[in-house]
């Protein structure tokens, strides 16, 4: 059984990689406060995202952006 499948294309992972970059310091900016922290927490989410070619999401709905 595998667990990490890929089914992000390139440009998708890039595009995650790029939105985590300017989510992940917000507290750092903002303070730590709550909105801060969450997007902190979906830049996490993101880079995990760009970095594995695996997201969640999309295996629960079957999705598949890869090419064939």
């Amino acid at each position: 059984m595998n667990i990490i499948i890929k089914n992000q294309n390139n440009a998708e992972r890039i595009t995650r990689f790029a939105i985590s970059l300017f989510l992940l310091p917000s507290p750092l900016i903002f303070g730590y406060e709550t909105f801060p922290l969450v997007q902190s927490i979906v830049g996490g989410i993101l880079l995990f995202n760009a970095l594995s070619g695996m997201c969640t999401i999309y295996r629960l709905f079957g999705a598949n952006t890869c090419p064939k």
